[in-house]
């Protein structure tokens, strides 16, 4: 039976003119749009294009194609704000370096056991921190994805059902389908959250120095520390780390490190 789209919001939580708490267009200014390794400048005019039906502008790309003939331009269809506005890192670990929530999107979920959201979770999650925080949502190349060093990067994943007699998404429709629900929950009431989250660059330092901890006083293999890192990566990043966090987790790093330290020197004399 028919329905009409006022009867369908009716009937549903979302309406149209529901009060906002702030216009979308400030709150989107802290979404990264990040393509890693696109293989054809033709898909990252089409991203843009869906990035700019649906009010978002940031457009950061990892190791990009080079597009001579400007097809980007072309695809884009009129979306040239986001094409110029575009930034290109060498590696994904720089195109995040400032953002405190970083997602990844990825089809296989068995490798990233339970910090995946579908599009819609997502979207309930990441609109109300948008007021402190910049948060980067990465997506992979039209081929394989993203790649393992790509994805121990994310704090978080998003997976976007698909049929399973043919899954894979062009990358434009995996972004235009986030973009939506991105859009449509930024178009409902909902609270801000005031905490602001640790950014990626003072994470993965902290990670760094929780491996190298591990290794010494033998919890992980030093010739194969990269399996338990991920998962110890994806227990924090379901924690949303804030600064404070870090701070106090790295100061215990720091007084284990000095322990072990001392009994070492001990086992020498």
């Amino acid at each position: 039976m028919a329905c009409s789209f006022e009867a369908l919001a009716k009937s549903c939580s979302f309406h149209p003119q529901a009060t906002k708490s702030m216009d979308n267009t400030t709150l989107f200014n802290n979404i990264s749009i990040v393509l890693v390794d696109t293989k054809t400048p033709a898909n990252i005019g089409a991203t843009a294009r869906c990035m700019m039906n649906m009010g978002l502008t940031q457009l950061v790309l990892v190791r990009p194609p080079n597009d001579p003939s400007r097809e980007a331009l072309k695809l884009a269809a009129g979306a040239d704000i986001v094409l110029d506005r575009m930034q290109a890192f060498s590696t994904l670990e720089e195109a995040v370096a400032d953002h405190g929530l970083v997602l990844g999107t990825s089809r296989q979920k068995g490798r990233l056991r339970k910090n995946i959201m579908a599009p819609r979770d997502a979207a309930r999650a990441v609109i109300p921190l948008l007021l402190q925080n910049k948060v980067a949502i990465v997506f992979g190349s039209e081929v394989n994805g993203l790649k393992r060093e790509d994805l121990t990067l994310c704090h978080e994943f998003i997976s976007i059902p698909s049929a399973e007699a043919f899954p894979s998404l062009n990358i434009s429709h995996a972004v235009m389908i986030v973009a939506y629900e991105l859009f449509l929950t930024s178009c409902m009431s909902f609270t801000p959250e005031s905490q602001e989250l640790a950014d990626s660059q003072a994470i993965e330092v902290f990670y760094h120095h929780l491996q190298k901890i591990l290794v010494d006083i033998a919890f992980l293999d030093r010739n194969k520390p990269e399996r338990m890192m991920f998962t110890l990566r994806q227990i924090f990043g379901r924690s949303r780390l804030r600064k404070r966090d870090v701070a106090v987790l790295r100061g215990i790093l720091t007084a284990v490190e000095r322990i072990a330290e001392s009994l070492k020197a001990t086992k020498i004399t």
